[in-house]
């Protein structure tokens, strides 16, 4: 079957979204179904109205362009709901890679489909799975399975709690990382982690002409940023999970058993004994009733 035909046996309703994935660098990695949903909606709502006009002219594609990014994303969300209700057909993209993903577009979805309009995911690329699918080694005892944290916060007790939850967690983890950033955060990572043979894997400008990954033991990191007194690019950073023990039998999800007093006495910093008894009932670690006492009891042990 031609790639005409194909193309015209695709399911195109009215008055719907279409979430569309775009490049995270290489335009290459555009599909055929994203740039005939492009070439064909109403309009494009966008986070960058430069950026993506530059991606639809790469492509011949000429459409209405709407601004939506995180400072009006209330507001062109009504105007799009406006458009599916007069049985129009709009798409929305970020600047890079998947919409709402450390990106915006989760307020504007919700808005559709509380208004009871269809939203259609168009999938393509992601630096999340295009760094995952690389990891190697780090992914063998975890068969792929993976935790996404974003960008870490940039406040240091909220910081600091994710460092102790990636170093916890037994299942891999993948966060992004500003060039401006990139070389704290491998130096809280190289601090937090307390297996210093965990597996690090380092994708910088993923897809583009200057890609590089990068496989590191976490006790290679301070060595690895010895050579590199100025690091650019964006970044993904893959931290292989927390190794099970032979002692420690891992339960229905995979993961090492949940030690009560420990994770009491990480949360107690943060959080107040009535928030901890909540979370661990929630949980179904134990009862909001014993849960409390536990905390109480962490918070009177001398440091």
């Amino acid at each position: 079957m031609t790639e005409t035909k194909q193309l015209d046996l695709q399911d195109f309703p009215v008055a719907c979204l279409y979430v569309v994935s775009t490049p995270i660098g290489n335009l290459f990695d555009l599909t055929y179904r994203a740039i005939h949903i492009l070439s064909n909606v109403d309009g494009i709502a966008c986070e960058d109205k430069r950026h993506t006009a530059s991606l639809l002219k790469a492509f011949n594609i000429q459409r209405p362009l709407l601004a939506l990014h995180e400072h009006n994303e209330m507001e062109a969300s009504q105007t799009i709901a406006s458009h599916l209700a007069a049985g129009q057909r709009w798409a929305y993209v970020c600047d890079a890679g998947t919409p709402g993903i450390s990106d915006p577009g989760a307020r504007l979805v919700s808005t559709l489909i509380k208004g009871g309009y269809r939203v259609i995911p168009i999938p393509g690329v992601s630096a999340v799975t295009t760094l995952a699918s690389v990891g190697g080694a780090a992914n063998l005892q975890t068969d792929g399975r993976f935790q996404f944290l974003g960008f870490l916060p940039n406040k240091t007790k909220d910081r600091d709690l994710s460092l102790q939850k990636i170093n916890a967690f037994s299942l891999n983890t993948i966060v992004y990382e500003s060039p401006v950033r990139i070389q704290k955060t491998l130096e809280d990572l190289y601090a937090a982690l307390e297996d210093k043979n965990r597996m690090v894997v380092i994708g910088r400008e993923l897809t583009k002409k200057f890609e590089t990954i990068t496989y590191l033991k976490v006790h290679e990191i301070p060595s690895w940023l010895l050579g590199k007194p100025e690091l650019r690019g964006e970044f993904s950073i893959l931290i292989e999970g927390r190794p099970l023990t032979e002692s420690a039998e891992p339960n229905s999800a995979g993961d090492v058993p949940i030690n009560p007093q420990l994770l009491a006495s990480l949360l107690n910093p943060y959080l107040g004994s009535k928030d901890i008894s909540e979370i661990f009932a929630k949980a179904g670690i134990m009862t909001k009733k014993n849960a409390y006492q536990l905390a109480i009891n962490n918070k009177t042990l001398p440091s």
